[in-house]
C-alpha cells in the first residue's frame, strides 16, 4: 500500500514534533510517538522533524537522485524509489540477491560521483558464499528508469565466517577515483589471544575498511600493496563493526563511526594502513559485562576522536555542508540505535569540541543520516515491531 507522506501537523498521525536544543543541553526527554510535540527550551538552533514517507521495510541506506527523487534499501534486499512521499509499490528489478540472515542484508546504496553522466548506483549488500557462509560484496549498476543494468560484482570481501553479525557495508567516495567500503569483523569473539583476533590478522578482510578504484581495482597506492601476506584492498584494520562512513572532500579527511561491544562506540578518522585495535584496545567491555581487556591504548594503534560509553550503537554518517542549519554547517551527525538518538559532534580539523544529544528516545532507531539537496537533514529509522520511516529535520518557521 502506498502512503503519502504527510505534510502538515494537522493532517498527519505520524511523527511531528518541534524541538530545540543546545550544545549545552545534553538530550531531550520525553516521547514524540504520534503527534505530540515536544518542545526544549536553551535552544541554539530550532527545527522540527517532518515525516517524508513510511512504509518501509527496515530501511537501512538512503540516496537522492539528481531530481531529488529517493533511493532507499531495505533490509531483506529490495530497492525503493520514493517520489514526493510516495514509496513505488515495485521496487527496482536488477538487485541481486541478498542474503538477510542475522544483521545481513542490502546495506548501503550509493551514487557515483559523476552519476549525472553515468548513471551508475553502487550497492553493498551480504551475500552467501556456500557452507553457511555470508560475506560483505559490493557492486555496481546503471539505472534505468526502474531497473538496474550491466550489473556487476566489483569486490567479495575474504571473510571466512558463518556468524550473522557484523558486516559493515557501508561506502564513501573521495571524488579522485576511489572508494571505499567498510567490512565488519563478521562477529569473531574477542577472546584468547586478542593479537590473533582476526580485525589484527591482514591476510583477511574482517574488521577492515577497503579502498577501491570505482571500477573495483586495487589502487597502486594502497599502503599494503606488494606486502607479502596482506591483502591490497585494505586500507585500515582493527576494526570491529564501522556502519558509518563519509569522505569529507573539503579537508580530504574520511571518517568512521563503529560499533564497540558493550561501551566504546568510536568515532575515527581513518588513515592510510593505521591499526584501529579491536579489541586489543576497547573502552566496551563483553555483553556479559566481563572485561574484554584492561588496555585502552597502545603503541602503533589509533585513538578514536570521540567514544561512547555507554553504547548508542552508531549507524549512519553525515558532515553537514548545507545552508539550512548554518549553525551547524562542519559538524558531523551520528546515527544512534540503541540509543535511539542523534549525536551531534563539533570538531576543529580531526579534534572534538563539544558534542550535542538530539532526539533521544523521541523517534526510535535511527539506522542512516544523510543531507538533501534542500540542506534539510534526512533519517532513516528502523522501528521495531512496526513499518520504518523516512523524517527530515527542517529549521522552525
Amino acid at each position: 500500500m502506498i502512503r503519502r507522506a504527510a505534510r502538515d501537523v494537522a493532517n498527519t498521525s505520524s511523527l511531528l514534533l518541534l524541538l530545540a536544543s543546545s550544545v549545552a543541553c545534553s538530550a531531550s526527554s520525553g516521547n514524540a510517538r504520534g503527534g505530540d510535540t515536544l518542545a526544549v527550551t536553551e535552544a541554539s538552533q530550532s527545527y522540527r522533524v517532518v515525516p517524508v514517507a513510511d512504509d518501509i521495510r527496515s530501511p537501512l541506506s538512503m540516496a537522492f537522485l539528481p531530481n531529488g527523487d529517493l533511493l532507499v534499501t531495505e533490509k531483506e534486499g529490495a530497492l525503493r524509489r520514493v517520489v514526493n512521499g510516495v514509496v513505488s509499490p515495485a521496487s527496482i528489478s536488477g538487485v541481486p540477491r541478498v542474503y538477510s540472515g542475522g544483521q545481513g542484508g542490502l546495506h548501503e546504496v550509493a551514487l557515483h560521483p559523476e552519476f549525472a553522466v553515468n548513471n551508475l548506483v553502487y550497492l553493498a549488500h551480504a551475500k552467501e558464499t556456500g557452507g553457511g557462509r555470508a560475506t560483505t560484496v559490493l557492486m555496481r549498476g546503471r539505472l534505468e528508469g526502474d531497473a538496474l543494468v550491466d550489473v556487476q560484482e566489483l569486490f567479495v570481501a575474504q571473510t571466512n565466517s558463518s556468524a550473522g553479525q557484523h558486516f559493515g557495508g557501508r561506502i564513501a567516495f573521495d571524488g579522485a577515483g576511489h572508494l571505499f567500503l567498510s567490512v565488519g569483523d563478521r562477529g569473531a569473539s574477542p577472546s584468547g589471544d586478542l593479537e590473533r583476533h582476526p580485525s589484527q590478522d591482514r591476510s583477511n578482510h574482517q574488521g577492515t575498511i577497503v579502498r577501491l578504484r570505482d571500477d573495483g581495482t586495487v589502487p597502486a597506492d594502497n599502503p599494503f600493496v606488494g606486502e607479502a601476506g596482506v591483502l591490497p584492498e585494505i586500507w585500515s584494520y582493527g576494526h570491529r563493526n564501522p556502519q558509518g562512513l563519509v569522505y569529507d572532500a573539503e579537508s580530504g579527511t574520511l571518517w568512521s563511526t563503529e560499533h564497540g561491544p558493550r561501551g566504546g562506540d568510536e568515532l575515527n578518522v581513518v588513515l592510510p594502513g593505521r591499526n584501529y585495535g579491536w579489541p586489543v584496545i576497547t573502552f566496551g567491555r563483553n555483553y556479559s559485562g566481563t572485561s574484554i581487556t584492561s588496555d585502552t591504548a597502545r603503541a602503533g594503534m589509533e585513538q578514536p576522536v570521540t567514544y561512547w560509553v555507554p553504547s548508542i550503537a552508531t549507524s549512519g554518517l553525515l558532515r553537514y555542508s548545507g545552508d539550512a542549519f548554518p549553525a551547524w554547517r562542519g559538524d558531523l551527525f551520528v546515527g544512534g540505535l540503541a540509543g535511539e538518538q542523534l549525536a551531534r559532534v563539533t570538531v576543529n580539523g580531526t579534534t572534538k569540541v563539544s558534542e550535542e544529544t538530539l532526539l533521544r528516545g523521541a523517534v526510535g532507531r535511527i539506522r542512516d543520516v544523510r543531507q538533501g539537496p534542500d540542506g534539510y537533514i534526512y533519517l532513516a529509522l528502523d522501528r521495531d515491531g512496526g513499518p520504518g520511516t523516512i523524517v527530515r529535520l527542517e529549521p522552525s518557521p
